[in-house]
């Protein structure tokens, strides 16, 4: 088979190397548009699932990856001048740059083409058997048949900043600082032994009344300098990498498609959805997808029931990440409600934030009810059971809509 993968990043390099283990003949080629080692964003993060999901399909690269990434045990909130620190399961970070390195290279070593500097537009696709758009949330190839793919795109409240930093966090950290204008916080967590990742993120309200609407770079990063001191330690934030121009404020865009594929067009990763970054599953969602359509390729004879399996196994996996996500992000959203809560149960309750029940409890009595289930082995049971169900439940209903 003859398949161009459009977009270098994650999704697209994965798919390229599982599709050539599966078999060397394919002729794979991975285009590019970007110049190789330019990339945005700082570090991702990812959990043990993941690894060993990894493991299982490419021994080498999953290896690869764990040797360059950081780890982490231990979250962390601080809530003006007070702190709590909560034991949580293993988290791990690397580098994006690294990530891609690591997978170009791989690939590379399998025989796959990959193409940087290589625009592929919608009106002149590559000759193949399969095309991949894995060219990101604004896909162009989506873009040109968003009618077909029934294309949908739901903006958050909040804006929010991708950072980079000198400070390295030995936890998964939030801070959450009050000003005259209202809360203001970041996430932060290592992705190497010299660099953090650093996400602020407040309200339209608290981002106009500081004056950030109006700020340059450095003016920007002088004021978020000054803000989260405290947890910076006089280490200074860092925009994006030399010539790839100022990091822009964002608001978050929730991406569904009615459909993913079209002839032998087929969408991968945030080219056919996207999940809140608060729930820190972006590049783990777009190499499960093409686990799964490597997966469906090698099951199916046909390329359009081996695209219909694709699409209804991923759609299904995604429908309790894509609940947890909305309401992950509408409990940032709603940050007032939980703010001046005592931190453990502020932390407790940030933690609980992909709940579909958090909203509509006073949280207060959502706390002294779900930590009196914690102590019931059979409440546990019955949580870890009902919850995917509801939340598959609840986000196929919002989709409906």
């Amino acid at each position: 088979m003859k398949v161009a993968c459009v977009g270098g990043g994650p999704a697209g390099l994965y798919l390229s190397i599982l599709l050539k283990r599966q078999d060397p003949s394919h002729d794979i080629t991975v285009h590019e548009r970007n110049p190789e080692g330019s990339t945005y964003g700082w570090g991702v993060t990812y959990w043990q699932g993941l690894l060993d999901l990894l493991h299982t399909h490419d021994p080498e690269s999953a290896a690869a990856v764990r040797a360059h990434s950081v780890r982490w045990r231990d979250g962390v909130a601080r809530v003006g001048d007070l702190t709590t620190r909560h034991r949580g399961d293993e988290g791990f970070g690397i580098g994006r740059h690294r990530l891609l390195e690591i997978l170009a290279d791989r690939a590379r070593a399998l025989g796959v083409r990959v193409e940087f500097e290589s625009e592929v537009t919608a009106d002149d696709l590559p000759a193949a058997d399969l095309v991949v758009a894995a060219d990101g949330v604004h896909s162009a190839l989506r873009t040109r048949h968003a009618a077909h793919f029934g294309t949908r795109t739901h903006l958050g409240r909040n804006r929010y900043l991708w950072l980079g930093t000198t400070k390295v966090f030995d936890a998964f950290t939030f801070a959450f600082v009050e000003t005259g204008h209202g809360w203001i916080w970041c996430y932060g967590y290592a992705y190497d032994d010299a660099h953090s990742t650093c996400v602020v993120e407040c309200s339209a309200r608290t981002f106009t009344g500081l004056g950030l609407d109006r700020l340059d770079e450095a003016g920007t990063s002088a004021l978020l300098e000054k803000v989260f001191a405290g947890v910076l330690d006089g280490h200074p934030l860092i925009g994006r990498t030399a010539g790839a121009g100022s990091a822009p404020w964002l608001t978050f865009r929730t991406l569904t498609n009615r459909t993913w594929y079209r002839d032998g067009l087929v969408l991968l990763g945030d080219a056919a959805h996207t999940t809140h970054y608060s729930v820190g599953a972006g590049t783990t969602l777009a190499l499960e997808d093409a686990i799964c359509l490597a997966g469906a390729l090698r099951a199916h004879a046909g390329l359009g029931p081996a695209l219909a399996a694709y699409e209804r196994e991923r759609r299904f996996a995604l429908l309790p990440v894509q609940s947890a996500a909305r309401h992950s992000a509408q409990w940032y959203e709603n940050l007032p409600r939980y703010i001046h809560l005592p931190p453990h149960r502020m932390f407790a309750l940030l933690g609980q934030r992909h709940s579909p029940l958090l909203p509509h409890v006073p949280p207060q009595l959502y706390y002294g009810i779900d930590k009196a289930a914690g102590r019931l082995a059979v409440a546990r049971r019955l949580k870890r059971w009902l919850g995917p169900r509801v939340a598959r439940t609840v986000q196929a209903r919002s989709q409906a809509r």
